[in-house]
């Protein structure tokens, strides 16, 4: 598809332009609201020159987000993200909403190309429809408490066998064959965490206060109808939503209980307990595909370059330019993400490494992330350089599984057969818990007055419809607080169903993978390369996959992964 060309002439210098300064950017931003608009190309032109001024703010909050994960103890990056979250965008936030509104009710809007347009155009009238000057305060405080959760999560380091370790670092030891072992580093990990779990319970009743509010103050009944309005869900809805956590019930919870009851069988345990989830079956060592980042980019890159399609080329690009921040260490943030700074088109990954296999599959799949912004960047509409998290977390978990015929760079052939397994078992486990974690949210946000202790019945009740086949006896306090770990709860509220369905497309993906792979990979630069121009539906068929979330998919799906999980 063809795009409009980005304006000619600058419209601001880049160099000097200081975008952390409200009173710096309100001129340029205040010339743009002024703009005569006689025409559809006037009406063009004014947005694809909002797009660029967008994307340098956009990447000056990239930035300061990332030093604030890359250390959260940086009192000059902590600085700099409040500054920004209070003084910045609450000021930016009523002029967004006033060029929205000049683009979206223009008399021109109905003369320019609807194929190109009309995603645009509908997703702007969702966001004049629900902005609130009264709201803005209270996203304001919202930023600051998931700040203050990521500092909780961030501190939490455990003395461990005479060393001071991170939680990601601890997570290695629940690998290990002696049980003993696994069970008192288990124990460690989790006597700290409850150590700030009231904590973090003040951090989420506080948000869920002020979430409700967001909602009442845009007309709507509760925060989850509010939220999924907001996420610009126009393809599915909340009863959508509550069909597929039913229809991973019925598909999915009896597989993970039956590779349980394996499990426990395999190891001689019985009953099996939470420490006894991560070591492997068979007594092998775990799988350690490297030492050091270092190690981990080559094989990447090597591996990338097997498969072909021009995806070495684009990770390779990542090598330059602070793109990576790989090794796991103290004060770093939790978790893994890719942040694409939109002026510079340039992705970063950010992650915990150390050492593991999950750190190999984190790696591939901020890279299919990486590869969506590489794929999609040249269009000069911002919006369009992202997609749908649906779709985006598809291009980031097919990665995981596309790479799989190529983990020779790191693994001996029994080794790669380990690891095929375990991704596939991961289906089964990663969908019953995404089911749980939405569920919880559906919970919490529709019964927003809830006490700490009706959220805890709830929480159980989730644990026992969707959860593993192990015994909690005398760790029913961790069980009880489990959801704490799980940082969308409290930084990004709702969004983790896309995860799900998203691992439909990926598992359709590897599925049409073993049948011709070239196809598959150009069907994904395809799907990739539209970005966020279409809708939901024509991104996923773009990608010869299929978009539902009720019983059949899912049933064929599991059906097609218990097969191979059976014959292997």
């Amino acid at each position: 598809m063809a795009h409009a060309h980005t304006p000619a002439s600058p419209l601001f210098d880049a160099q000097r332009l200081d975008a952390a300064n409200f009173a710096a950017l309100e001129p340029y931003f205040a010339a743009l609201l002024a703009r005569t608009v006689t025409s559809a190309h006037d009406l063009e032109q004014l947005i694809l020159a909002r797009s660029e001024l967008d994307a340098f703010v956009a990447e000056r909050m990239a930035d300061i987000y990332i030093a604030t994960t890359r250390n959260t103890e940086d009192k000059v990056a902590e600085a700099a993200y409040l500054a920004f979250v209070r003084d910045v965008d609450p000021q930016l936030k009523p002029i967004a909403s006033a060029l929205d509104k000049k683009i979206s009710s223009s008399e021109f809007a109905a003369q320019l190309p609807l194929q190109r347009y009309e995603v645009l155009l509908r997703g702007l009238r969702v966001d004049i429809e629900l902005f609130r000057e009264a709201n803005i305060p209270l996203e304001t405080q919202l930023a600051e408490l998931d700040q203050k959760y990521n500092q909780i999560a961030g501190r939490m380091t455990v003395e461990f066998d005479g060393e001071t370790r991170t939680m990601p670092q601890m997570a290695r030891f629940l690998e290990e064959t002696d049980r003993s072992l696994r069970e008192r580093a288990w124990q460690a990990v989790n006597a700290r965490r409850l150590q700030d779990r009231d904590a973090i319970d003040d951090i989420y009743d506080q948000m869920i206060t002020l979430r409700h509010q967001l909602a009442v103050n845009a007309g709507f009944d509760n925060f989850r109808d509010f939220q999924h309005r907001r996420f610009k869900r126009f393809d599915y809805s909340p009863a959508d939503c509550i069909s597929m956590h039913e229809a991973i019930a019925m598909h999915l919870v009896p597989i993970q209980r039956r590779l349980d009851l394996e499990r426990a069988k395999a190891l001689s345990v019985s009953p099996l307990r939470p420490w006894d989830l991560a070591v492997d079956t068979q007594g092998r060592k775990p799988l350690r595909p490297f030492e050091g980042a270092q190690a981990l980019v080559d094989g990447c890159s090597r591996m990338f370059h097997e498969m072909g399609s021009g995806l070495g080329d684009m990770f390779d690009t990542l090598r330059e330019g602070d793109c990576l921040d790989l090794d796991s260490r103290p004060a770093k943030a939790p978790g893994g993400y890719q942040y694409q700074r939109q002026y510079s088109r340039r992705p970063f990954i950010f992650m915990n490494a150390a050492g593991m296999h999950r750190d190999l599959v984190t790696m591939v799949h901020e890279a299919g992330h990486a590869f969506h912004s590489l794929l999609s960047m040249s269009d000069p509409v911002l919006e369009y350089r992202s997609a749908p998290t649906e779709f985006s977390e598809v291009a980031s978990m097919s990665m995981e599984l596309l790479t799989l015929p190529y983990h020779g760079q790191f693994y001996s052939p029994d080794e790669c057969a380990r690891a095929l397994r375990e991704r596939l078992e991961k289906f089964p486990t990663i969908m019953t818990w995404i089911a749980t974690i939405d569920a919880f949210q559906h919970w919490v946000y529709t019964n927003p007055g809830h006490t700490r202790a009706a959220r805890t019945i709830a929480w159980r009740a989730l644990i026992k419809r969707f959860g593993n086949e192990i015994s909690w006896d005398d760790c029913e306090e961790v069980r009880d607080s489990m959801w704490q770990r799980q940082l969308h709860l409290f930084g990004m509220p709702f969004y983790y169903i896309e995860y799900g369905i998203a691992e439909t497309g990926a598992i359709q993906m590897w599925i049409h993978s073993r049948r011709d792979q070239s196809q598959t990979l150009a069907n994904y630069r395809k799907g990739l390369a539209l970005g966020g121009s279409r809708p939901l539906p024509e991104l996923f068929s773009a990608a010869g996959l299929r978009l539902d979330l009720g019983s059949s998919l899912m049933e064929e799906l599991a059906r097609e992964v218990d097969r191979e999980l059976v014959g292997a």
